[in-house]
């Protein structure tokens, strides 16, 4: 995340992609994307605190928004960052999602206004050619799930928290209701 010559934050968050906002938190904006594959899957990954190794949990492909990006821009560049599949922003629905977290990572307690879409690519080999440090030090695994499977499975943290219930919605289509989650407070 960022450049290895800016301040970081205790953990290696970096100041530059994580300035401090009025209340003193590392905050940034993020473009994350449910992504399902042909058979209607849905791709997660898996990470871990390098704080905290014991604490694993799931979430979606995104990250970042760079400065002067827009949110679609950024979630095309964040799945070919994190999966190597390459989309379009006209590929992406949305977005459907709006959510305000706040959460506790690399020692840090930080916040992220994130703004989620669907799209749909082929199920192929994942690539991690583009992850960055941190991301090959904290992301443990990407799997394509089927939802039922997901919600039986899945012992770790899930986040949002309700996203597998987002997802069944989703899937097959979108109703053009983008929902807000604000005070999110994720562990």
């Amino acid at each position: 995340l960022g450049d290895a010559s800016a301040p970081r934050y205790p953990g290696g968050m970096s100041a530059l992609d994580w300035p401090l906002d009025a209340d003193g938190y590392p905050h940034r904006e993020a473009a994350r994307v449910l992504l399902f594959d042909d058979a209607g899957r849905l791709l997660l990954a898996k990470g871990h605190d390098e704080d905290q190794p014991e604490r694993h949990w799931w979430f979606t492909i995104g990250g970042g928004i760079e400065e002067g990006e827009e949110p679609r821009v950024a979630a095309v560049r964040e799945v070919r960052e994190e999966t190597g599949l390459r989309l379009r922003p006209e590929d992406l629905i949305g977005p459907v999602l709006y959510r305000r977290a706040e959460f506790d990572f690399l020692a840090v307690t930080a916040r992220q206004d994130e703004w989620f879409f669907v799209a749909h690519a082929p199920s192929t080999t994942l690539s991690r050619r583009g992850w960055t440090q941190l991301e090959r030090s904290v992301i443990d695994a990407q799997r394509w799930w089927d939802i039922d499977e997901a919600e039986a499975q899945i012992e770790d943290d899930l986040y949002p928290a309700r996203i597998l219930q987002y997802a069944r919605q989703w899937r097959g289509g979108w109703d053009g209701q983008m929902i807000r989650l604000t005070d999110a407070r994720e562990p």
